[in-house]
């Protein structure tokens, strides 16, 4: 697979805000809506090999560079090791969604919906996932799988997403994992491509201090993922 791309759009409504570049600042405020029961990622599907990493696995992690810890959580994410991807950034999975389908053209806007309007899409599956590090810092991190009908559209579509203020695909709300008011900026941002099929993933802080830096990996690691 292409390596992931961390460029990011603006727009209206449950995606990245009109206005507001990449690296222009601002993480999404976010609110706890109490303890909502969510399968434990590594119990099996998309969560991989369960297991928290311990403090001693996110200090361990946090002394290497972000540059060189999300090549190798995007060499974990390729082979489907999800808990292994986020290790390598120094996070372990707290929550994650089931795996939720979408009709693309309803669940876009903008330039990228216009662009599903002219192209027929395959599919569209949308997982959240809740991440947290040993200090209990979190982050939720938003992928989005879209298929095509040919490699060529998908390549189309992945060159209007990436451009900033051409729209979004809308990420799940936070409601999803328990949580409320989640409003991703769009300013830490990846994507990648995989044939027919192209991966669009955010992130955003959710409590506590995270790393521009990681936040941005974060969302260049689960761009890797492969579909559920």
């Amino acid at each position: 697979m292409p390596g992931s791309d961390g460029r990011r759009i603006g727009g209206k409504g449950g995606g990245s805000s009109k206005g507001k570049p990449k690296g222009a600042g601002g993480a999404a405020a976010v609110v706890l809506a109490g303890a909502v029961a969510m399968g434990a990622v590594g119990s099996g599907g998309l969560g991989g090999a369960g297991g928290g990493a311990g403090g001693g696995v996110a200090d361990g992690a946090a002394a290497r560079s972000v540059s060189a810890r999300k090549v190798e959580g995007q060499r974990a994410a390729r082979k489907g090791d999800v808990e292994g991807a986020w290790q390598r950034l120094g996070m372990r999975g707290w929550r994650q969604t089931v795996k939720q389908q979408a009709e693309c053209v309803v669940a876009s806007f903008g330039r990228v919906q216009e662009y599903f309007r002219g192209t027929r899409c395959a599919s569209m599956d949308r997982v959240l996932f809740a991440v947290v590090d040993g200090a209990g810092n979190t982050a939720v991190v938003s992928v989005v799988w879209v298929g095509f009908g040919s490699a060529g559209d998908a390549a189309g579509f992945k060159s209007v997403i990436d451009q900033h203020g051409s729209g979004d695909v809308r990420p799940l709300g936070g409601a999803a994992l328990g949580l409320a008011e989640v409003s991703f900026t769009g300013l830490n941002y990846g994507s990648d491509r995989d044939g027919k099929t192209v991966v669009v993933a955010e992130a955003e802080r959710i409590g506590g201090s995270v790393d521009p830096a990681v936040l941005d990996a974060l969302a260049e690691v689960a761009a890797c993922l492969p579909r559920p």
